[in-house]
């Protein structure tokens, strides 16, 4: 019998094929079977966690340090009750690793879950319970997720895939981090709109067919929002009539398996096919797929959470508790993995490899990372060795690694994140300090010039590089950007926390009014507000990264913390896209705009004009005003351009004051043909400025606008 690496496992450990090439020999036959249940076993392959298909039935390994029995529960798909329950021979352990192969199952016929025994101290966290159905905590596919908001009845069980997928001569864009663009989005919430206009609403065959206008858009990299097996029904709650539920999904069930319900077709036994399908298109059109991890916490939540996999396996190893046993919280969520314990630091590096290797999945940013940096005790740590690991591992050299650099314990780490030079992170203070300078705050020009030059004082790009800073205005978290300056308050009402949950501190701007209005001169300054943000965005130095629908106005009326609503409060209203088609064709010429001018995004050979690379300007030039009432910055960017002909230089003029000022540009030597010309003008209502003459003498702009200019020959 002739059989091909993927009809078996895709194993990334290489030495494993060897031993799986016994099977084309039938080796496994010709030795000593035992008989449980009714089944023919025999030891397994022990390296080989979760379960894996072989040609002659299925091969299963659980690990567990203080477990004292483990069982195998069979059973038939959509059932409650295993019609097989096999115990593991002490014989079939090896150290705390229990594995076996079980002949003559079909996968098709199967779904499985385990029974682990082992001591009950609840003062030493041991809290096995062998009435527990426990999930593998390397199931590649999950059972009764697959019908989005249908409540799950039972326990968590798995299924064992077949990993076939071709992926013919397919290859990652490898794009460095300075060149991304990257757009954030949520797989359901991104086409469940009926107008979004595509068939699949809701799934990732959805995303897929949303990539002619991620395309258009000019992106190169997408992340999305938690995929990793979640149950939008934990938790579930009734809100006058309204369901509430874990819409975003930061609760993983199960870190191997894509969310079922996020794939439009029910994928039985194979490995998450649609995904790979979106993944392999995207990587076609040189479009990057990162993906939202969550290593922080999992959603069996605290002591009244429920109990489905870690606790039942080694609780105590898996979650940081505290001296009396108890789960310590710094997730805000209930829990908190126990990170740089040997065996959680094994689970999570297995994992980032098996979606690097199996999915092609081309980054990782990982939520509330500094809790991977903290100790057993939940101290923070001078070199976690799990982000060393990650930083170091040979798999995940070419793969992004961004850090949310904060945790809900306090501890911010934001410019101090370990790196090994290879960590990037959201830049909070980028958030920050340019949202106050945006909205006209007092002393805030000399951070807002750091933050543009790509926040040099808190990366030290010298170590660093240019890759560290994630830059970004807004994100799934907080205001959409058309919200940032509607609202000056939070309106989480439809939360049902009465309004106590998501942020208060937004250092937002209403213009003038809270809510929607009518009044056209509000209109036009919120306009101009949005285009203002995406003009600095994305002429800062660092990635820029954007929230599905702000490149066309999209709301969520107020809400700061959309992290239960299911509904058309969170998902993106496609039908701004033809109301706000201006705002979505501006975001689209900046875009381009950036990737034109390479000295936007990182510095290149000395301009010959005598510009520095840098530099920071006041309404006079080289006189940058940092006081307390300053609101007028200009940044210039010098270097030369990305084929080494000619110069590359960029000034930009943010004026937050509420009057017109007057500044002047640079001078450019009187020898040069070179002259300065103007490409935007946020107070125009045709912002892109085509086809004007040279830019002489000094240059008015109007109140909170931004201007940029570049240097070319005036032909």
């Amino acid at each position: 019998m002739s059989i091909s690496n993927a009809d078996v496992f895709k194993a990334s450990d290489i030495s494993h094929m060897v031993r799986v090439e016994a099977l084309n020999d039938r080796k496994l036959h010709m030795q000593a079977l035992d008989n449980i249940s009714g089944y023919d076993v025999r030891p397994g392959f022990y390296e080989i966690n979760g379960a894996t298909a072989i040609p002659v039935g299925v091969n299963f390994t659980l690990h567990s340090n203080q477990a004292t029995s483990v069982e195998l529960l069979l059973f038939r798909p959509g059932e409650e009750n295993p019609f097989a329950d096999l115990k593991f021979p002490q014989n079939y352990r090896i150290g705390n690793v229990w594995s076996m192969i079980v002949f003559g199952l079909d996968i098709e016929e199967i779904e499985y879950a385990y029974k682990v025994d082992g001591p009950y101290n609840l003062k030493k966290g041991q809290i096995f319970d062998k009435t527990k159905i426990i999930l593998d905590p390397y199931a590649r596919a999950i059972t009764g997720q697959s019908v989005w908001g249908t409540r799950h009845q039972g326990v968590y069980k798995a299924r064992v895939v077949k990993n076939n997928f071709d992926w013919g001569n397919s290859q990652q864009p490898n794009h460095s981090m300075e060149d991304l663009v990257i757009y954030e989005l949520h797989v359901r919430g991104f086409t469940k709109d009926p107008l979004s206009g595509v068939i699949h609403n809701g799934t990732f065959a959805g995303v897929l067919e949303k990539l002619p206008y991620l395309k258009d858009l000019g992106i190169n990299a997408i992340e999305m929002m938690p995929i990793f097996e979640f149950d939008e029904m934990l938790g579930r709650r009734d809100y006058y009539g309204r369901e509430l539920m874990d819409y975003w999904g930061y609760n993983t069930v199960g870190f191997f398996a894509p969310n079922t319900s996020y794939s439009s077709v029910k994928e039985e036994h194979q490995e998450g096919t649609e995904l790979k399908e979106m993944v392999r298109i995207f990587h076609e059109n040189n479009i990057e797929v990162i993906l939202d991890v969550v290593f922080n916490h999992t959603a069996e939540g605290n002591e009244d959470g429920p109990f489905f996999s870690f606790k039942g396996l080694d609780n105590n190893i898996y979650y940081m508790l505290t001296p009396e046993g108890y789960y310590y919280n710094f997730s805000g969520c209930g829990n908190t993995l126990n990170c740089n314990h040997p065996i959680v630091q094994q689970l999570i590096l297995d994992c980032l490899r098996y979606w690097v290797t199996n999915y092609h999945i081309d980054g990782f940013r990982f939520d509330l990372a500094t809790i991977l940096g903290r100790n057993e005790d939940g101290s923070p740590m001078d070199k976690p060795p799990l982000l060393q690991n990650v930083a170091f591992d040979p798999l995940l050299g070419r793969t992004k690694l961004i850090a949310e650099a904060w945790d809900a314990g306090g501890l911010y780490q934001v410019g101090n994140f370990p790196s090994w030079t290879r960590w990037s992170e959201w830049n909070g203070r980028f958030r920050d300090d340019m949202r106050a300078f945006l909205k006209g705050d007092n002393g805030k020009a000399g951070a807002a010039v750091q933050r543009m030059m790509g926040s040099r004082d808190i990366y030290e790009p010298e170590k660093r590089g240019y890759h560290a800073s994630v830059n970004f205005l807004t994100c799934h978290d907080g205001f959409t950007l058309h919200d940032l300056y509607t609202y000056n308050e939070k309106h989480n009402e439809d939360n049902n926390w009465n309004n106590t949950d998501g942020a208060n501190d937004n250092l937002s701007w209403n213009c003038g009014f809270e809510g929607e209005t009518t009044d056209p001169e509000i209109k036009a300054l919120r306009a101009r507000m949005v285009k203002n943000a995406f003009v600095v965005l994305l002429t800062s130095r660092g990635t820029p990264m954007f929230f599905m629908g702000d490149e066309f106005g999209n709301s969520q009326s107020g809400n700061n913390n959309a992290y239960c609503q299911d509904n058309y409060l969170a998902w993106l209203r496609w039908r701004d896209l033809r109301t706000n088609r201006a705002l979505h064709d501006f975001v689209k010429y900046m875009i381009h705009f950036r990737n034109k001018h390479r000295v936007l995004r990182s510095p290149s050979e000395g301009c010959s004009l005598g510009f520095p690379e840098l530099s920071a300007h006041g309404v006079e030039p080289w006189k940058p005003d940092y006081s307390d009432s300053s609101h007028y910055v200009g940044v210039m960017f010098a270097g030369r351009k990305k084929n080494g002909k000619g110069d590359d230089v960029v000034y930009v003029a943010v004026n937050t004051y509420w009057e017109e000022l007057s500044f002047g540009l640079p001078e450019i030597p009187h020898n040069s043909q070179l002259e300065w010309f103007c490409a935007v003008d946020t107070f125009r209502e045709e912002s892109v400025i085509k086809g004007k003459g040279a830019v002489r003498g000094r240059v008015k702009i109007a109140p909170r606008s931004v201007m940029v200019f570049f240097v070319a020959y005036n032909t």
